[in-house]
């Protein structure tokens, strides 16, 4: 623990979000995962939920807290029943005084909205607001509050690929040199050399297609459905397709699988802790998302070194370059995701080099550690010019 006449000199870093932890989508896995892995030695570490858990993940997200704590996070369960709850968000406030919080880092809109209002009513030096992506139509009431509050109370608004970051600048009208690229990263998984095809009852000689993400419109599963029962017409060799996660449309997604007459060959195969082990089972992963900033899945992928078809949306394409770590396909085209689909399954050989290219890169750009060293430099770089400028402006007052 770093101090200075007899004080600790770490600078106190509050990661802010509506929900956090590894049983919700990508950007709260990667809040958890920050909070989780700044340098102690250099940060005092604070993690402030705003919402209680639903119930059936409250058992899971517990977990995840308690390892916080037990790491030497400080956490704060505010459980808001309502935005409006005064209650909650002075206990923030006296947080944000009490333990003189450098920076707060605030993620998505719903915390960075508070967060930027609370900080700066706390005097907090540097306030981080974190974009993880939106389909950026409609919503005016999100460009205004996103430009008026987020970008005005922040010192950075991060984007997770540069694709957002116009779409920030071009659509939300946010001034470009508020906004910053920090990509996400996952940590890189290990490999015991487990296969877990018999599990998922997949036999060997079965080509095994495989998405990872939520149930959520967002996602396109529906045109990974159709683009299944294309292919079911034009590829002769076994395959199946397996879905896994869950979500509100899993309902409609079970009623298309059975419309279309693919029940032989889709599985909705629910949530799974062991991700890393399935990616490395997969003949092909699939992202047919609608839009995208930075999904966690696709370096999920990469990690694995599975052979990817992915629509080329959001930062989907800084990720992957057509036809060198994985194929490219137009978003809701059922069609061309089935050929690029069936170009995989009967080209092998070309199925392994992007399998591996896409591996080398993600070790090389996304792996978590990595990512984290940035937003570390980013950290220090904003609470350096705060602090001198409270300074110089301390100095200016004092002059004669």
């Amino acid at each position: 623990m770093a101090r200075t006449n007899g004080h600790d000199a770490r600078i106190g870093v509050l990661t802010l979000g509506l929900y956090v932890g590894t049983c919700y989508g990508g950007a709260e896995r990667v809040a958890f995962e920050f909070a989780k892995r700044l340098d102690p030695a250099c940060f005092r570490r604070y993690l402030c939920v705003v919402n209680a858990p639903p119930e059936d993940r409250r058992a899971v997200n517990e977990a995840d807290l308690h390892e916080l704590e037990q790491l030497g996070v400080d956490v704060l369960r505010l459980e808001c029943e309502s935005f409006l709850s005064n209650v909650a968000w002075a206990r923030l406030y006296k947080l944000l005084r009490r333990e003189s919080i450098g920076v707060i880092h605030a993620h998505m809109p719903r915390a960075s909205v508070p967060g930027t209002v609370i900080g700066r009513l706390a005097r907090t030096p540097v306030i981080v607001s974190h974009e993880h992506t939106w389909s950026f139509e409609g919503m005016p009431v999100r460009r205004f509050l996103d430009r008026n509050v987020v970008a005005r109370g922040s010192d950075v608004v991060l984007a997770v690929s540069e694709r957002d970051r116009q779409q920030m600048i071009e659509v939300e009208r946010i001034p470009a040199e508020c906004i910053r690229v920090l990509p996400n990263g996952i940590p890189t998984p290990s490999e015991n050399g487990l296969s877990v095809r018999g599990d998922l009852g997949v036999p060997p000689e079965v080509g095994l297609i495989g998405a990872v993400g939520r149930l959520y419109p967002q996602k396109g599963y529906d045109d990974l459905i159709r683009a299944i029962a294309v292919l079911k017409e034009s590829y002769s060799r076994p395959f199946c397709c397996l879905i896994f996660g869950h979500g509100p449309e899993e309902g409609t997604l079970r009623a298309l699988i059975d419309e279309l007459g693919v029940a032989g060959e889709v599985r909705l195969a629910g949530r799974r802790e062991d991700i890393a082990d399935v990616v490395r089972a997969l003949d092909i992963a699939v992202l047919s998302s609608k839009y995208e900033g930075m999904p966690l899945a696709i370096l999920e992928y990469m990690a694995g070194a599975a052979p990817i078809v992915a629509t080329a949306v959001g930062g989907v394409p800084e990720l992957i370059e057509d036809g060198v770590q994985g194929l490219l396909v137009s978003p809701e085209d059922p069609r061309e995701l089935a050929a690029a689909m069936q170009r995989l399954l009967e080209d092998r050989d070309l199925a392994t080099r992007l399998g591996q290219a896409a591996y080398e890169r993600q070790r090389a750009n996304y792996d978590l550690d990595v990512v984290v060293r940035q937003l570390e430099d980013l950290y220090l770089e904003l609470y350096g010019a705060a602090r001198a400028g409270a300074v110089r402006t301390r100095a200016t007052a004092d002059s004669p």
